[in-house]
């Protein structure tokens, strides 16, 4: 906790620039699958991950590690991948995103792979499940923290909205709720499909301490994640204002690139990117 060293935050910006380059060969690899919201939460999960876990890649049972819920479970290629660098598995399976047999399914698929703790498909359910898993540690006393990413889109759900009312009520202050806000979802913008405004003030009045942070911005993360540690009696939700498919110019903040794999061109032109942007991060001092 406290002050994060610039190396820290270089070597943090390195390991996103580095999941993004693996989620757009996953998907050019598989032939479909959602790379905006995996490349625009690159940076929260290289922070958790590679900083704010209790996690062990050997040990992914361990009972005293941190539980992280995946609630939209589409954007999983950004998790495998940051999954394989941490360790839990040979980063050249990453190339069997989505093939028959595969542990890597276009959704989590908790049964097939060490490390991850639920199967995730239909949106706005994480949430419950990840209340549910605070409260078992409440009840038993334990050290170990919940983390659940969601989505904004999923806010939608009532489902997501009966769970954030269930964990308010029972002050689950080892629970903390990401929310992925690119203020894009499907079909286009939350805003014009399900207005979620004012969702700060929505999470405050069922009970939240509700911290709001860049998304993309290291010393915003880390500080959130760890302030988050020192919250009692009550859950905590993360607002990270994101940007969908972040660090690739052509799928900034187009909703089209929800759920659309790119070709062989375009994966060209996105690595090239990607590749760029690590040279420059390389050569910061």
């Amino acid at each position: 906790m406290g002050h994060v060293h610039d190396d820290k935050i270089k070597e943090l910006e390195l390991i996103a620039n580095s999941l993004r380059q693996d989620v757009i060969s996953m998907l050019l690899e598989a032939g479909s699958g959602h790379p905006g919201g995996a490349l625009g939460m690159a940076d929260i999960f290289a922070a958790l991950y590679f900083r704010a876990l209790r996690h062990d890649p050997k040990r992914p049972d361990w009972p005293d590690r941190d539980r992280l819920i995946l609630s939209n479970g589409h954007i999983c290629p950004v998790r495998y991948a940051a999954m394989a660098r941490a360790g839990y598995f040979d980063p050249a399976e990453l190339k069997t995103l989505r093939k028959l047999g595969s542990r890597l399914q276009g959704h989590p698929e908790r049964d097939r792979l060490p490390g991850l703790e639920t199967t995730s498909g239909p949106l706005g359910a994480g949430l419950a499940q990840a209340a549910g898993l605070a409260l078992a540690a409440k009840m038993d006393g334990s050290e170990w923290r919940v983390y659940c990413l969601t989505s904004d889109g999923e806010h939608d759900s009532g489902l997501h909205w009966e769970a954030v009312l269930f964990a308010g009520a029972r002050r689950l202050d080892r629970l903390v709720c990401v929310i992925d806000r690119n203020n894009i979802q499907l079909d286009g913008r939350t805003e014009k499909i399900m207005p979620l405004e004012p969702l700060k003030d929505k999470y405050l009045a069922f009970g939240w301490e509700v911290i709001e942070i860049n998304g993309h911005d290291f010393g915003d993360i880390i500080a959130a994640l760890d302030r988050a540690k020192t919250v009692h009696d009550r859950p905590t939700a993360i607002i990270a204002n994101t940007i969908l498919g972040r660090g690739v110019d052509f799928m900034e903040n187009d909703f089209h690139w929800h759920g659309q794999a790119p070709n062989r061109e375009q994966a060209a032109k996105a690595l090239e990117q990607l590749r760029q942007r690590a040279a420059e991060l390389k050569a910061w001092h």
